[in-house]
């Protein structure tokens, strides 16, 4: 031992001599059996985490595989709702693109009152927090930048999304998650909670967008706040359209990478489908109709006279304005025209599906001017919708909303104008009243002003009137 002492005093001062030959063989002993230790200790150590990896990896493939036609459900109203086909890629460089990728853009059409949209394609990163789309390039390009509303009608107070295409990559923020599909990013909004504008605004620019994918892309949604409910009462379209859950971008913490992200939804007619201007494949508003009988199971694709049976009619009845005053002469005169009458308020915070259910067992539905119209999507195609127009000169609007879509949907569309001795405006105003003499100036002054006359009347029907109008859609049908 004090040898051993005083050959390390000596290895720091080698002028002195001190080499014994049995010391240098403990020595030489001593790094072998180290060295020996070191490497049994790595090779535990490379097993173990071996062992770890393939378990971690294993975990990873076992929660993304599902089985066969397996969704995810749409979470509760308040639940942060992410989608599960995703892969968490923290402190990863992004997947590198060969080109800078491109982003379209529409503008605004104020004519029209509909927002832009953007089509951004390439390394793109979404962030909630900021409610922004950034397109990463794969070297030095100009940077540019979109406002974007979610919606589709412009001047709605939604937040807008940032759409940037960088300059660069040191620019963009690292991905936390990657996504292996393309995203739709849309807004809850607007006039939302109006059946009419529920299908016209998102339900069917929503299938025009995201149809071409068969159910491979993520919804990205905003404003969900606005009406937590609307998630739920559609959740079965929604489901029929992705096979993944929402992502809430007003809650969603990451910074998500994607292929491709559409921002904003297209609207090229209202309740009803261009066909040439879908992306993809040719597509048309039957194509929707019989998408939401298909998913909501309805089962009548087709309106059938059976011998011996009368059509069926359901007279949708109004719970405030535009209400029916003579409702039981109307269904007893539907009655003599030979259908079998059925009465009924649709309730719009009711189940969608069970009201859908409810209206596929009829061929004709027949209702004053509104949103309960919107109904017609149920209808099995070779059905009839007749709109009742309230007194004003309201033939341009209520058409413009009903006619050619219920067309477009395979459906025979009818109108009956009321006239002035069949409005409660009449006796509530007198004959001499502008409303009543001279709707064009009623018109003149204002949506606010119309609506408050036109559309806050009651109608009385002359049945006697509209006979020829019932006898139509009869004669129709009879020829199915």
């Amino acid at each position: 031992e004090a040898m051993g002492m005083s050959c390390c005093e000596e290895r720091e001062r080698p002028r002195k001599s001190c080499a014994p030959v049995h010391a240098n063989a403990g020595f030489a002993a001593g790094v072998l059996f180290a060295l020996l230790v070191y490497f049994l200790v790595r090779q535990q150590t490379a097993i173990s985490a071996a062992t770890t990896a393939a378990l971690a990896q294993w975990s990873t493939v076992k929660q993304l595989i599902r089985a066969p036609g397996e969704t995810q459900l749409i979470k509760a109203p308040g639940e942060i709702l992410v989608t599960s086909d995703v892969h968490r890629v923290a402190d990863k460089q992004p997947i590198q693109d060969t080109d800078n990728g491109k982003v379209v853009c529409t503008t605004e059409d104020r004519s029209r009152g509909l927002s832009g949209t953007c089509e951004v394609e390439g390394d793109i990163r979404t962030n909630g927090t900021a409610l922004s789309v950034s397109l990463v390039p794969a070297s030095w390009s100009e940077r540019h930048e979109w406002m974007i509303s979610p919606y589709t009608r412009s001047g709605q107070s939604l937040r807008v999304v940032t759409v940037t295409q960088l300059q660069d990559r040191a620019a963009a923020p690292p991905c936390t998650v990657t996504h292996t599909m393309p995203a739709i990013l849309f807004g809850i909004g607007g006039y939302v909670g109006n059946y009419w504008h529920e299908y016209a605004d998102i339900l069917v620019p929503l299938f025009v967008a995201a149809r071409r994918y068969h159910g491979e892309v993520t919804f990205l949604v905003s404003n969900i706040q606005h009406m937590p409910r609307w998630l739920v009462k559609y959740r079965a379209l929604l489901q029929g359209l992705s096979k993944y859950g929402v992502v809430d971008m007003d809650r969603d913490a990451y910074v998500r990478c994607f292929p491709r992200v559409s921002v904003g939804l297209r609207l090229d007619k209202d309740l009803s489908i261009v066909p040439e201007l879908v992306p993809g494949a040719r597509l048309t508003m039957a194509d929707f109709t019989r998408f939401v009988r298909e998913t909501y199971a309805l089962p009548r694709g087709a309106v059938t006279m059976e011998p011996y049976k009368k059509p069926r009619l359901l007279l949708i009845q109004r719970a405030t304005s535009r209400q029916f005053l003579n409702e039981p002469e109307i269904a007893r005169a539907a009655e003599a025209a030979g259908f079998e009458v059925v009465v009924t308020e649709l309730r719009h915070d009711g189940s969608e599906v069970e009201q859908a259910r409810v209206v596929n067992s009829f061929d004709v539905v027949l209702g004053v001017h509104g949103a309960g119209l919107t109904n017609a999507v149920h209808l099995p195609p070779g059905g009839v919708l007749i709109q009742v127009v309230p007194y004003g000169k309201m033939e341009p609007m209520a058409r413009f909303d009903f006619s050619e879509p219920a067309t477009d949907m395979g459906l025979k569309y009818l109108d009956y104008s009321v006239s002035a001795e069949e409005s409660s405006l009449l006796e509530k105003l007198g004959p001499d009243h502008p409303a009543i003499k001279d709707p064009d100036s009623i018109h003149r002054s204002g949506w606010t002003t119309m609506y408050q006359f036109y559309l806050m009347q009651n109608v009385r029907i002359n049945t006697t009137r509209f006979a020829p109008t019932l006898e139509q859609a009869f004669n129709h049908l009879r020829k199915q």
